[in-house]
This record gives structure tokens, C-alpha cells and sequence, in this order.
């Protein structure tokens, strides 16, 4: 729905609660009109029901609302005497609309010093937990939210099984597109394994401003853009048009940022023609040939465990006597293998093939070579030709909703023949560290901003499932910075001290309260 569809969706909604409430509102002491009033009518239905004011706001947060305007509804009758089970669930399930009921056919009196308490245990509880789910999904929306590390794209800098926190204020929280959906689930519900959401109606992007913006070797959580998945990993064939906010979360590292030209030289990215240095902490890793002398005794298992070659994911591969393939390895790990008595060659491998699936289709590109790319920044403008068109068409037509067409030599954009484009959003290039274990932009191109969830900062758990014991618990990555000049630090023994202090701090704090009493 776009932002006019939505102010008439929002008024005529005005005009509903001021027919079923304005003889409710009076019989309160209140004037008729102010029934009527947009935003101003909540506040005084707080008023009325004896809610904080604070309410008002809720029933304006995506998702949150859901939860709310059943509880208001419920309030309003309860304010009015109407407090029997029957009037509960006839509020409930009538979407509001038997408040009209007893708006216009029930003399009903105004009670202004009800209780504000669950008056049995069963209330108690329902409370409690609404309340809890209504600071959690705010949490979960707007500052922090949980996020796993399911593939092994950006091996050894963040790991299968990594348990983050993921910062949606760094970049600015993203008000929640899809207004109605089940809280604090992403695409899909547990349990029944259905869709969690409806995808109408849907509100305008819109983004709360940010601490920081993203820059280059920032590790990015994402939607993936080009998902159309049925759910993450689902291998049924399914296939789904998602809205922007329920499309998969993708975690990469940007490697370039709006306005860059990036290009990709024998698997090495360079910005603005010069080769971008990533930071200690990334680990990026190519495949590579190892030749040895079949003659001399090497225990392999041991040796590539020691430059991180093996990981339990099948990138060793045999494929003569003499030479093994490893899929996925480190510089400073082929530069260790080479020292190896019995070791003869250790060659990256360049992939220089034609890849069908790559981005932009481009025949003369592959994942280890391609470019140059421009990556569009909001408000600049481009000149537009039948060669790079390939690049943006997903851009102008899917990101920016233009109809295209291409006429002869000729361009047109929403019927108007074009030479130029100019850009509406910023876009970023996104590639994993394991360079050939990542579907990434070499493959579906450019992430546009309104897509950007958060910024990782934090592992708080991570589990290695080829462990066994305790050891599945990976102790040295609990409690880590994802960002950071250095190696990793795990502050986990100072989170335990602080654990530690707060229950002391507790005990004597209510041992003292009771000695007192």
C-alpha cells in the first residue's frame, strides 16, 4: 500500500472507532467529537480505561498493535461493566465491533475506579505474558535480535553454529514492512512449519536514523534479495514472493559501499582500482591444488587440521594419487603447507570458466574475474546504455517498481525513452570470506539499503556439533566482539563476574529488606 493508500486506510479506521464509541466516550464524561479525533481519540480512550498514555504509541508499532487493540478492546468493555467471559471473547473475535453493540442498544454505566488488577490467576498470567511479549518484540525489532550462523560462508571469521546478537540501531532500526505476522518469528512458524505472516497489506520502507553508516569489510546482516524460497533450506522445490522484510537472512561482509567501482581480479577485490586490504579478523579463503610426493610419508589428517583446511564439510577431496583439492583454505595456511617436506605445490585455483548463473550474465565474467561494476548511490545518475542495462535491470524494475522495456536500441523507463537513470536508493556489494563456498553478489548482484537488518556485533554461545561433551560448547568464541582491531577476546569471565556480583548484590539486598521488616 503506498503512504496515500494508507492515510485513507487510517482515517476511514478513525471514522469506525467514532460511530461505536461516541456515546461510550460521553457516558465517561468526555465530548462526543473527541471520539472522532485522530491519535487524540486514543489518548483519551487511555484516559477512559485508566491505561498509561504510553499505550497510545503501541497501537501504532507493526506487529505490536496486533496485540494491543484486542487488549484495548477488552478494557473498554471491562470499563463499561462488561466483564464477563462471554463479553471478552465476543470483543475479541468480532474485531472490535461489539463495542457498537453496546455502544448504541446497551445502557451501560461508567466505571472510573475499576480495578486495574487480574482479579483470578488465569488473568494474572495471560498478562504477564503479553506484557512480555510486547518488550521482547520491541526489543527484537527495533534494538537487538538473535541470529545463527547456518553456513559456512564466512568460515573463520564467523562460524557454523555462532549464536549472535545483531544491532538493528548501528545502521538505524527498520520499521517492520509486513503489518501482520506472528511476533518475534521470521518467515515461518515453529512447530507446523507454515507461513508465519500475511503479505497485505504492507507499509512503506521507512528507517529510523543510525549511529553509523555501513562501511567497507563490515560484516552485514541482510534479506537476501534474490530469495524466493518457500523457507530457508527447504529442499521441497517450493517457491514463494516474499515482502522485503520476511525474504531469508544472509550474512556477509560488504566489500563495497554506494558509489564504488569495484572489480575482481584473479579472486582479489579492488575498489577504485586499488586492492581493498581486508582487517586481521577476516579469513578470506580460495581453493587450492596441493601436489605431494606420493613416496614420502604425510599424515594429512594432521596436516591440513593444523592449517584449518578440514572442517567436516566434505572440502577435502583426493583427486589423483599425487594431488589433493581443498576447497576451502586460508593464504597463511598455503603459505604453511608449502614448508612441508613432501609437499611439492601448493597453487590457488583461479576460477576462469564461464559461469551461467553468474551476475548479470555476463559471458566474459566469472567468479574470480569480473567487473567493473558501479555500485549505484542514491540521487547520482548514471548514463544508461544495452551494455550495462543487465547490471540495474533488477534494480529499476524490482528495487525501484519502474516498468521497463527495451525498444530496438532505444530504452524505456515507465513509457519515457531514457538515456540516464538516477538512483532512489544506495546499494552495497556483499561477498563471504570463503570465497568459493558463498553465493553472494558475484551471483545476484547489488543489496539495496531498505534490505540491511543489522550489524553483528556479539557471539554470546557457539556450538560445534562435531564435538562431543562439553566440547561442543566452542568456550574461547563465548562472549566475542564480531568487529575489532586484533584477534577475538573472549570477555566471558568477566560476564560470569558480573553474574556473580548481581546475585550476591541481590542476596544481601533482600536479606537486608527482610531484617528491616
Amino acid at each position: 500500500m503506498s503512504t496515500y493508500q494508507w492515510l485513507v486506510f487510517f482515517l476511514i479506521v478513525q471514522v469506525i472507532h467514532g460511530l461505536g464509541t461516541w456515546k461510550l466516550y460521553e457516558k465517561a464524561g468526555r465530548k462526543k467529537w473527541e471520539a472522532f479525533v485522530p491519535v487524540y481519540n486514543a489518548i483519551v480512550l487511555m484516559k477512559i480505561i485508566g491505561r498509561p498514555t504510553l499505550w497510545t504509541l503501541l497501537l501504532f508499532v507493526p506487529i505490536i498493535n496486533l496485540i494491543m487493540f484486542p487488549v484495548v478492546w477488552v478494557e473498554t468493555l471491562r470499563s463499561f461493566g462488561r466483564k464477563s467471559t462471554a463479553d471478552t471473547w465476543l470483543g475479541i473475535f468480532t474485531f472490535g465491533l461489539y463495542i457498537y453493540y453496546i455502544n448504541y442498544t446497551q445502557d451501560v454505566t461508567y466505571i472510573s475506579d475499576r480495578s486495574l488488577v487480574a482479579s483470578t490467576k488465569t488473568g494474572d498470567t495471560i498478562s504477564s505474558i503479553l506484557f512480555a511479549i510486547v518488550v521482547a518484540t520491541l526489543v527484537h525489532t527495533y534494538v537487538m535480535q538473535p541470529f545463527t550462523i547456518p553456513t559456512s560462508s564466512l568460515e573463520k571469521s564467523l562460524l557454523i553454529g555462532d549464536f549472535l546478537f545483531v544491532s538493528k540501531f548501528h545502521y538505524g532500526a527498520r520499521t517492520p514492512m509486513t503489518t501482520i505476522g506472528a511476533p518475534m518469528v521470521h518467515d515461518t512458524l515453529p512447530i507446523i512449519k507454515t507461513k508465519s505472516y500475511l503479505s497485505w497489506p504492507q507499509l512503506p520502507y521507512f528507517r529510523f536514523p543510525g549511529f553509523e553508516k555501513i562501511e567497507k569489510n563490515d560484516i552485514v546482516v541482510f534479506n537476501w534479495p534474490a530469495d524466493t524460497v518457500y523457507k530457508f533450506f527447504d529442499t521441497s522445490g517450493r517457491s514463494i514472493i516474499k515482502p522485503i522484510d520476511k525474504k531469508s537472512n544472509y550474512v556477509k561482509r560488504c566489500q563495497g559501499t554506494p558509489g564504488d567501482n569495484l572489480e575482481i581480479k584473479n579472486g582479489v577485490v579492488h575498489i577504485n582500482g586499488k586492492e581493498l586490504i581486508l582487517p586481521e579478523r577476516a579469513k578470506p579463503q580460495h581453493a587450492y591444488y596441493m601436489t605431494f610426493d606420493a613416496n614420502v610419508p604425510i599424515d594429512f589428517d594432521y596436516v591440513l587440521k593444523q592449517v584449518g583446511a578440514t572442517d567436516g564439510a566434505g572440502f577435502i577431496n583426493q583427486t589423483t594419487r599425487d594431488t589433493i583439492f581443498i576447497k576451502a583454505l586460508t593464504n597463511e595456511g598455503a603459505a604453511a603447507l608449502k614448508q612441508i617436506s613432501g609437499i611439492k605445490s601448493v597453487t590457488k585455483v583461479i576460477n576462469k570458466n564461464v559461469e551461467a548463473n553468474i551476475f548479470s550474465r555476463n559471458p566474459n565474467w566469472s567468479s574470480d574475474n569480473m567487473g567493473p561494476i558501479y555500485i549505484p548511490e542514491a540521487g547520482k545518475t548514471i548514463t544508461l546504455t544495452k551494455e550495462n542495462l543487465p547490471q540495474y535491470k533488477r534494480l529499476i524494475t524490482v528495487y525501484e517498481k519502474h516498468d521497463l522495456k527495451v525498444v530496438g536500441d532505444d530504452i524505456y523507463i515507465d513509457d519515457q525513452k531514457v538515456t540516464t537513470y538516477t538512483f532512489a536508493q544506495n546499494y552495497y556489494w556483499m561477498m563471504g570470506d570463503n570465497r568459493n563456498n558463498s553465493e553472494d553478489s558475484r551471483y545476484w548482484g547489488f543489496v539495496p539499503e531498505d534490505h540491511v537488518v543489522g550489524k553483528p556485533v556479539f557471539i554470546w554461545m557457539s556450538w560445534d556439533t562435531n564435538g562431543s561433551g562439553l566440547n561442543k560448547i566452542r568456550w574461547d568464541r563465548m562472549f566475542t566482539t564480531v568487529s575489532g582491531e586484533g584477534q577475538p577476546q573472549s570477555y566471558l569471565k568477566y560476564f560470569l563476574g558480573l553474574v556473580v556480583l548481581y546475585v550476591l548484590g541481590d542476596y544481601f539486598w533482600k536479606r537486608r529488606k527482610n531484617a528491616k521488616a
